[in-house]
């Protein structure tokens, strides 16, 4: 997971891009399985820089479905966003919550805050 999200980051070329998945993630979700995060790993998260701002979708119990991709229930995904949010913070991150509404109106939202909504 590190090493595609390293890949992800490189290979972005565009001056506007929204990432998914980031190193912070990796680093997060290797500290709530309890996983080794070499010294080379905290190097290279600590070095490479999203943009300050990061967007948080914390989990919402209303429209939450388990699935083949999204195995974790419900209380694991809310420990999983507070590891997250302790990942990020670390690296010294701005988080902002988008709000749980419609994805038009989370799009408007993230839109407004970045200052591109025409």
């Amino acid at each position: 997971m590190f090493e595609a999200s390293l890949a992800d980051y490189t290979q972005q070329i565009h001056p506007l891009a929204f990432f998914d998945r980031g190193l912070p993630d990796s680093m997060g979700y290797a500290k709530l399985e309890n996983l080794f995060i070499s010294t080379q790993q905290r190097q290279i998260a600590q070095q490479t820089s999203y943009a300050f701002t990061v967007f948080i979708f914390p989990p919402w119990e209303a429209i939450y479905t388990q699935d083949k991709e999204r195995k974790q229930d419900f209380n694991l995904a809310v420990q999983t966003c507070n590891t997250m949010r302790e990942t990020y913070a670390l690296l010294g991150y701005s988080l902002v919550d988008v709000p749980c509404t419609t994805l038009e109106k989370r799009v408007e939202f993230i839109l407004d805050y970045l200052h591109l909504n025409k």
